[in-house]
């Protein structure tokens, strides 16, 4: 496993746990601006 910068400036893919919408940005959009449902950083394993 790689380890992850979050305070890098690379665009991230972040994904909503609730409606399942990818969204690509540089910043953690915090909620799903879809459905408001939280999001996570698709490179951080869910462990």
């Amino acid at each position: 496993m790689i380890d992850v910068d979050p305070e890098s400036d690379e665009k991230t893919p972040y994904e909503c746990f609730e409606c399942g919408s990818i969204i690509i940005t540089e910043d953690s959009p915090g909620q799903c601006p879809d459905c408001g449902g939280p999001m996570r950083n698709r490179r951080m394993s869910l462990e």
